[in-house]
């Protein structure tokens, strides 16, 4: 099905400038969050209704780790309440225009545990922290929906790799942004309901950092957790299978 205007939430995040700017869905609404408030209902009303869509891809969220931590008030309202809020509104749209609305939410490996790594999506679900807590709480919400897809992923911006250090014993199956931006589209027209987890071959951290900075320089998790006040994964790597088949079906992207 050809999608003629899809609503993207977080346009002013990394994942949705990033969006904006690879223009792989030409026609994009992209308000701000004055102009669309997930955790006021009456806001989200307000722009459905004076606003014509039938996709959401759904970025917004409360990610910053830290924050989450030391407000996890804020995290909920934010990453579960206000997802929940969003998908009401959804669900009231597909009943007044008597049609389905593609739903992608964008989710992360840090709703699995992060101990032994390849996950697969049926595996149970731990988070180890309260960012991954909520953002699970969020898809819980989603579910509710029909025409959904919940991308369970982790990513990074080749281009902007702050830290001059990374784990060699921190393992995940992250992706460049760019990389990620193409496997929505791919997933937001492919006739897929359900959760897929989206990522490339399990790797150090240290690994994934030192292909776009050479001289990124080896540390370990316990140094990386003496500076952070959250909990981090041993090894969030997942089983990407499912997105593998269907990333073959519809051209390789290029890594």
């Amino acid at each position: 099905m050809a999608y003629k205007n899809i609503l993207l939430t977080g346009s002013s995040g990394e994942l949705g400038k990033t969006i904006i700017k690879l223009n792989y869905f030409p026609s994009l609404l992209t308000p701000s969050s004055k102009e669309l408030d997930i955790t006021k209902p009456e806001s989200i009303q307000n722009f459905f209704d004076n606003n014509n869509f039938d996709g959401v891809i759904h970025c917004a969220a409360l990610a910053r780790m830290k924050e989450c931590e030391e407000n996890p008030a804020k995290a909920i309202t934010t990453n579960i309440i206000g997802t929940g809020n969003l998908v009401k509104e959804v669900i009231r749209k597909e009943k007044a225009s008597r049609r389905k609305i593609r739903f992608v939410h964008m989710s992360t490996d840090g709703v699995y545990s992060g101990i032994k790594g390849n996950y697969t999506e049926k595996d149970e679900t731990s988070p180890y922290n309260v960012y991954g807590l909520t953002k699970l709480g969020a898809e819980c919400t989603v579910r509710t929906l029909s025409n959904f897809c919940i991308i369970r992923t982790s990513f990074f911006d080749p281009e902007n790799i702050e830290f001059d250090t990374a784990a060699v014993d921190a393992y995940s199956s992250k992706v460049p942004i760019s990389y990620l931006v193409k496997a929505i589209k791919i997933m937001f027209d492919y006739d897929f309901a359900g959760v897929i987890n989206i990522g490339r071959e399990r790797r150090s951290d240290y690994e994934h950092y030192k292909e776009f900075k050479p001289e990124i320089k080896k540390c370990g998790l316990k140094d990386i957790l003496k500076t952070v006040p959250f909990a981090m994964a041993k090894d969030a790597s997942m089983d990407c299978s499912l997105w593998g088949k269907i990333e073959k079906e519809n051209g390789t992207i290029k890594k």
